[in-house]
């Protein structure tokens, strides 16, 4: 019984049927002969199985590995330390023409240093000693002066 009450009723399908479509047989052609030379026919091999039973076939070549690769006649770790001192020395030789650098650019900065203080001295030894007008003090001029005792007689 379903929730309202109603009594199941089973519902009546139609039955859809589908019948296969035979395939016309396929035409397949022979497989071309391959003359084999009397010599090259494997032979025959007969196995018999515990319960009796005998497998027949052709006895089959094992195919032999192939053999693992030879190590090289150099070990990698013998070429990692021979590039590695290929590229110290091209390091070296930078840092060579760093330092040369370095010291070339150090001794034109202090000759820059000393030229101007060469041309600042000068520009103030040349506001010292020009004498440029009335500076603002009292002027006195002595001529004969003469210092006895201790005493000053101008």
């Amino acid at each position: 019984m379903y929730p309202d009450h109603t009594p199941h009723v089973p519902v009546q399908r139609a039955v859809d049927v589908h019948r296969p479509t035979p395939l016309p047989p396929a035409v397949v052609a022979p497989a071309p002969m391959v003359p084999v030379q009397p010599g090259t026919v494997p032979a025959v091999a007969s196995v018999v199985l515990p319960d009796g039973r005998v497998v027949t076939g052709y006895a089959i070549d094992h195919t032999q590995p192939t053999p693992a690769a030879t190590p090289p006649a150099v070990s990698c770790t013998a070429v990692n330390v021979a590039l590695g001192g290929v590229g110290f020395l091209a390091v070296c030789g930078g840092l060579l023409l760093l330092t040369s650098f370095i010291a070339a650019l150090t001794a034109f900065i202090t000759q820059l240093i000393t030229l101007a203080a060469v041309i600042f001295g000068g520009w103030i030894a040349v506001q010292i000693f020009t004498g440029t007008g009335d500076r603002g003090g009292t002027t006195v001029n002595i001529r004969k002066a003469v210092i006895k005792r201790n005493h000053f007689h101008g």
